[in-house]
């Protein structure tokens, strides 16, 4: 009994419930405009790969069409799209050369038989374990490769096999332009980069056509309007197209042949499905009729589309990322719209293969040059050089260049374990004294081989001393627990104490790994710790706000909180007394702690919309804030409250919308409380607040400030406050802060509007409150 699991088997986790099959081939409108729109990017781009291989140019279109209706049809990602990928363009150049075009065929079913026998074992996943920095660098020499090919099609003449030939020839070939070639060339690039760039409305919707189609359709047409004489697209009749033939050669080359395909169509696709679901999971709007991507299902039908394309003389067969993403962003539901695409590509290389005629091999070379340098991604390679897998990336992306891909591959490979060993094996252990206190800092993977060190290292702690070993290890094996249980016990049977953050019996076997060479602050944003928590771009859809959230708590417990754990035990055991009431808005932009300086136990904070202070006994209102105010001045005894305002405050948005604040929601009730501040800029007084040295940039901030002043006057209503400030043992402040200038501004003028000065570098050290109102 075979162990391979046939297409059509049900997959209910990725795909959902069975639908009814006589509705499963009736495309939805969306369908059919994805697919138009996908085809107008395939039909050029797949001649285009065709003629940077070398092959015949209707192998591209075959490919193209097979893409779309069998791995379309039998693939495990719905909405991927695949046909000829620029990625195995070198690949599939260099078996040509070295075996003809036939016998190429012959090993594109080989390698989609392999796929099959992967697909049925189901070690797809498994194929993800390869190193991002690998896959990035193979794309990147691959795209270098292409780049240097194409670019002497590009001037009007023909490439070699090998880059560093074409890299000796292109000098002589700079010698002898050929204009014609080169001007349709330069037109296709530069409509390639001005038509994603239109402005406007008109842009919007010029833009919906695809600059692929538009810059090899605008250099067509110019070419033939103006008679340029220069190659073009020549695409033989269908009846001598050639099919797969038995390749023949060594067996040993043959078999590197078939696994370089079989790797790098398998890899392509596999990314390329995971890409898919993750722009799906993004998208706003319908939601499609298919789940998550059954990667082993993607294997079989990507097999099954290579043997089919190979057997009928076309190229090998990928997921394609510029498709793929045209068709999700297109609006694509099922893989209808996969599959209607792919008919498409046969109507046309059936009935337009006049018009097809008319393009310039040279456009053609200029929109494949054009991919090739896209694939050197400036964004992969600082992603590479955040995770110090720089090295792996050029040993690939060099390997792939000068040696082939699968040599590359390897390369790549071998330098990533390296890497990985030489990280397990580099172990940073340090004794400092400070104050009598001995610190032992292990920093790196504490194994069996850092045992050594580490022993030499704690006898260098004198009998009968305290000593702190801090161990930032993610990993510690049984040798190093070992060999530290044992020193402990013996410096503390001798009359010293050691200490051992972060575990209750003292010693951590393993924990969260902390990242090498993270520089975030507290401040970074979440968004920007991904490059240091490596999990981050796993996480499902839909989970990654609240792992979010997690995963910040769990840096604060790895990186900060030991190092504020005795002053918050101190202010555990003393009680809170804070010196000042802060009151701003909850803008999430608004950090009190950073843009103050302050620390635990500093602040008393406050927050809500629009940093409101309801006026005493107004009705709808709200005692939260008045009990927090008495709380502060009465039982704490602060001797300051500041009022903060803020640029591109929503509050001040909403109040100077038409009308203010509508409806008898709480949003709208308490914005109410706002109000006595627009009347005040409706006044018109002309020594309203200010900012030092211009005028506020729009009425939303010069609101803010107003509203500052405002709130200030709310507050000396308040008994408590009146109270305080009557017998002199309180101020008051007003505060704003712009958030794209990083600058706080504190308000001074006495009572009533003032002027609100910058708070510069040195503001502070001389003693004194510029703020006091």
């Amino acid at each position: 009994m075979s162990t391979c699991a046939p297409p059509d088997t049900p997959h209910p986790p990725p795909h959902g419930p069975p639908r009814d099959r006589r509705s499963r081939f009736r495309p939805a409108g969306a369908d059919l405009s994805a697919a138009v729109a996908v085809f107008l990017i395939a039909l050029p781009l797949s001649l285009g790969i065709a003629l940077a291989t070398g092959a015949p140019l209707q192998a591209g279109l075959v490919a193209a069409a097979v893409g779309g209706l069998v791995a379309g049809r039998l693939g495990g990602c719905p909405l991927q799209v695949s046909g000829p990928a620029a990625g195995l363009t070198v690949v599939t150049a260099d078996l040509i050369h070295r075996y003809g075009w036939r016998a190429t065929c012959g090993i594109t079913v080989l390698a989609g038989a392999a796929q099959l026998g992967l697909g049925c074992v189901r070690v797809a996943r498994g194929a993800l374990a390869v190193s991002p920095a690998v896959v990035h660098g193979m794309l990147a020499g691959i795209g270098i490769t292409i780049a240097v090919a194409q670019l002497h099609i590009v001037l009007g003449g023909s490439p070699d096999s090998s880059v560093l030939a074409n890299v000796r020839a292109l000098p002589d070939q700079l010698a002898h332009l050929h204009p014609a070639a080169v001007r349709m060339s330069a037109l296709t690039l530069v409509l390639l980069l001005v038509w994603p760039r239109l402005p406007g409305r008109t842009g919007r919707v010029l833009r919906r056509v695809p600059a692929a189609l538009v810059a090899v359709a605008g250099a067509t047409a110019t070419a033939t309007l103006t008679g340029l004489v220069l190659p073009r697209v020549d695409l033989p009749s269908w009846r001598s197209h050639a099919l797969a033939g038995l390749p023949e050669g060594p067996a040993l080359g043959l078999a590197a042949a078939v696994l370089t395909t079989t790797l790098v169509c398998s890899v392509q696709s596999l990314l390329g499905a995971v890409a898919v679901d993750k722009l799906v999971a993004a998208r706003t709007g319908p939601a499609p009729r298919v789940g998550r991507s059954d990667l082993d299902r993607e294997l079989l039908g990507q097999g099954a589309a290579n043997i089919v394309s190979g057997a009928l003389g076309g190229l090998p067969v990928a997921g394609v990322a510029v498709r793929s993403t045209a068709n999700v962003k297109s609006g694509a539901l099922s893989r209808n719209s996969t599959m209607l695409h792919g008919v498409l590509v046969v109507v046309a290389a059936l009935l337009m293969v006049p018009v097809l005629e008319e393009i310039p091999l040279a456009s053609l070379a200029a929109l494949v040059m054009a991919v090739g340098v896209q694939m050197v991604s400036l964004h992969h390679i600082r992603t590479v050089t955040r995770h110090r897998e720089v090295l792996v990336y050029a040993a690939t992306t060099l390997g792939v260049v000068l040696l082939g891909v699968l040599q590359g591959v390897f390369l790549g490979v071998a330098m990533a374990v390296a890497l990985a060993l030489h990280r397990l094996t580099r172990t940073r252990i340090t004794h400092e004294e400070k104050g009598g206190v001995h610190h032992v800092r292990v920093r790196g993977q504490l194994t069996f081989l850092a045992v050594p060190r580490l022993s030499r290292i704690l006898h260098l702690v004198p009998q009968g001393a305290h000593a702190v070993v801090e161990l930032d290890a993610s990993f510690m094996d049984h040798a190093a627990y070992e060999s530290l249980r044992d020193w402990r016990s013996t410096h503390t049977a001798r009359g010293g104490t050691a200490e051992l953050p972060g575990r209750r019996d003292g010693i951590r076997t393993s924990g969260p790994p902390r990242s090498a060479g993270c520089r975030c602050r507290p401040w970074t944003p979440w968004r920007d710790h991904r490059a240091c928590l490596p999990d981050a771009a796993a996480a499902p859809a839909g989970r990654e706000a609240g792992r979010e959230l997690a995963r910040g708590i769990g840096t604060f417990q790895r990186n900060t909180a030991p190092l504020v754990r005795g002053e918050l035990a101190r202010l555990a055991r003393e009680g809170q007394r804070p010196a000042q009431l802060f009151l701003t808005c909850a803008d999430s932009r608004l950090v009190t702690s950073m843009i103050t300086a302050s620390g635990p136990g500093d602040l008393f904070v406050v927050r809500n919309v629009g940093n409101l202070v309801p006026a005493p006994g107004e009705e709808h209102g709200d005692d939260s804030v008045a009990a927090a105010v008495e709380y502060a001045v009465e039982v704490l005894g602060v001797r300051s409250i500041t009022v903060c305002g803020h640029s591109g405050c929503g509050a001040m948005q909403a109040l100077l919308s038409a009308g203010g604040p509508a409806g008898d929601t709480p949003l709208g009730r308490w914005l109410r409380h706002g109000l006595p501040s627009v009347a005040r800029m409706a006044e018109g007084r002309r020594d309203r607040p200010r900012l030092a040295g211009r005028s506020p940039a729009d009425a939303m901030e010069e609101l803010g400030l107003i509203n500052v002043v405002q709130q200030l006057e709310h507050l000396r209503a308040h008994g408590p406050v009146a109270r305080a400030l009557a017998v002199g043992r309180l101020e008051l402040h007003g505060m704003y802060f712009d958030v794209a200038e990083a600058q706080a501004y504190l308000l001074t003028g006495g009572a009533g509007d003032g002027v609100f000065e910058g708070v510069t570098e040195g503001a502070g050290a001389g003693g004194g409150s510029r703020g006091a109102v």
